[in-house]
């Protein structure tokens, strides 16, 4: 991987309205974006943007959507399962206001087939949520490790975003998880991907397949 000296894109930070003030970190490559990754976690997703650059992909801009510092709270508005008038305004924020600053700011405003959506454990539970609720916004879900607050809905809609699953051989729980997902999407007729990797929950597996996710998304 690359350090921080070697990226040659951008990472820019602001401060949008939201719950008193909420930062988002875009990761701007320096050729214009090909394709769009909106996740959540963004302080630790963003920066995998110099993964993207030391791989073959498509010019991928991220946009990071940075957690709640309380844990409690950053569940509740990561999965509708626990909070949902929480969770409906995050999810207002992150599909409507988000996106209108990436146009906005950034002049990117790129087709359903060259925007994911992207999470790691509980944002994991996010990708899943809000790909299944939005497909007509994102066309890919990239998810590793996804917890179980969200889990498979018994009527599946009808649209599903293509999804790509990741979870670690020595993380039972969240393979397990991934692992019901991988199920229930093929069960759909969903395009699905599920690979397991050696390491545990938050390792640096995560990191290194995130280039993969996007190269299968966008080709």
């Amino acid at each position: 991987m690359t350090s921080v000296d070697d990226v040659a894109g951008d990472f820019v930070t602001e401060t949008l309205d939201y719950d008193g003030g909420r930062q988002v970190t875009a990761y701007v490559p320096p050729e214009p974006p090909e394709a769009v990754v909106f996740a959540g976690d963004g302080q630790l997703i963003s920066p995998w943007g110099r993964d993207l650059e030391a791989s073959d992909g498509p010019a991928t801009m991220i946009v990071g959507v940075h957690r709640h510092a309380e844990e409690t709270l950053r569940l509740h508005e990561y999965s509708p399962s626990f909070d949902a008038e929480r969770f409906a305004a995050h999810e207002r924020f992150f599909v409507e206001d988000v996106r209108e600053w990436t146009a906005t700011r950034f002049g990117v405003r790129l087709p359903t087939d060259r925007t994911a959506v992207f999470g790691v454990s509980a944002s994991g539970e996010l990708a899943l949520a809000l790909g299944l609720r939005h497909p007509e916004v994102y066309g890919a879900i990239l998810c590793a490790s996804p917890g179980a607050g969200y889990r498979p809905p018994e009527v599946m809609p009808g649209s599903i975003p293509r999804t790509y699953l990741v979870a670690g051989a020595q993380e039972p729980f969240f393979l397990e998880n991934a692992s019901r997902w991988a199920g229930a999407l093929r069960d759909a007729g969903t395009d699905v991907v599920m690979t397991t990797r050696p390491g545990s929950h938050g390792d640096v597996f995560w990191q290194h397949e995130f280039p993969l996710m996007v190269r299968w998304s966008f080709g």
